[in-house]
């Protein structure tokens, strides 16, 4: 008996090393521990080593002039290489626009933090749980308790609804998470009421306020609120684990999650949202109470993010058009090299002052 059990303690680590090495990712690993290199081009050219199928990158740094880098495919079906300047669906990055354009009509007196979605949207009442309770504020802030839709096992991902409606009914009657304000929880559902209470208060679609208030003051034309709005054959190709060939014709319409542009547009406002320009001082401060000031974004086929980096004054966009299994993380690792070797050129430049 005392055999067995010193024979089995010796066969553990043994078994749990070889579990190790079965199941790692081996692939995040290698991203991880790769040897950085010298510039943002090179480490762009190598998502081809890492089963992505294309990136774009924009760099807005402050005291240089934007750069543009790409590669692999824009669609490899038809080899048509990584293009820059493309459109690419921005998923959950258009949280940002709604949350400004949100910011603007609360300076103006034209929404209340405090409203209670009941008061906004009243049929809702009874049929979201707490929305008595739940404030603007909340939704804003993801800390409503409402389902996220995107967790419904019945939502079609295959043949999404094309009406917003239909995909507010998977969460209509449905519990809470938790009580309102309780915690943070990001839920896709808060920004699609609260493109139903922007087109409410306004009388019409909200993405035409922000294409009026946001995106023609900056002069991004190249920033749509839905696939329909644009010529498809500009739009990179999307490719998800799950799916064969090109997703990109999959059309999600939901507020909040809907727009596309190009990485240089998205770039130019980011920038301007973080060092003021966009907005005013009450706007600002409104803004800064509600909502943050980089976000990423997830689509089938889809992965964008969105960031301003304080530390180097740069704003640096990262579309890559491969999903599903462990490409995320991938595309995070990637990013977060690529900021390291801005930084490293940052600090090279300081030098040699």
């Amino acid at each position: 008996m005392k055999s067995s059990k010193r024979l089995l303690k010796m066969i553990m680590p043994i078994i749990a090393i070889i579990c190790t090495l079965i199941f790692i990712p081996w692939e995040i690993v290698w991203t991880w521990a790769e040897p950085l290199p010298d510039t943002v081009q090179e480490q762009v050219n190598d998502v081809r080593h890492h089963e992505l199928d294309g990136i774009i990158v924009y760099v807005n740094q402050q005291g240089k002039a934007p750069a543009f880098y790409a590669a692999g495919w824009m669609n490899k079906e038809k080899k048509v290489p990584a293009n820059p300047y493309a459109l690419f669906k921005i998923a959950s990055i258009s949280k940002l626009y709604i949350a400004a354009a949100t910011a603007k009509l609360i300076a103006n007196h034209q929404l209340f933090l405090n409203d209670t979605l009941s008061n906004l949207v009243p049929e809702l009442t009874g049929r979201i749980e707490n929305a008595d309770k739940i404030t603007l504020r909340m939704l804003l802030q993801h800390r409503s308790g409402i389902p996220d839709w995107i967790d419904d096992k019945e939502f079609p991902w295959g043949k999404p609804p094309s009406d917003v409606s239909q995909v507010l009914n998977l969460v209509l009657d449905e519990p809470a998470k938790f009580k309102p304000d309780k915690r943070h929880d990001y839920s896709n559902t808060n920004y699609l009421l609260i493109g139903e209470i922007l087109d409410r208060k306004l009388g019409y679609d909200h993405q035409q306020y922000i294409k009026k208030e946001i995106l023609d003051p900056l002069e991004l034309t190249h920033t749509f609120a839905r696939m329909s709005e644009v010529d498809t054959s500009m739009v990179v190709s999307g490719y998800d684990s799950h799916f064969k060939g090109d997703v990109k014709r999959l059309d999600f319409v939901s507020p909040g999650g809907s727009m596309i542009a190009t990485a240089e547009d998205v770039g130019i406002f980011v920038r301007t949202l973080n060092d003021g320009s966009l907005l005013s001082g009450d706007e600002q401060k409104i803004y800064s109470s509600i909502y943050e000031y980089g976000h990423t974004g997830l689509l089938p086929g889809y992965q964008s993010i969105a960031r301003y980096h304080k530390d180097i004054d740069a704003v640096v966009i990262q579309f890559v058009n491969t999903s599903g299994g462990n490409k995320w993380t991938v595309s995070e690792s990637i990013y977060n090299r690529i900021i390291k070797i801005l930084r490293k050129e940052k600090a090279e430049q300081e030098l040699q002052k």
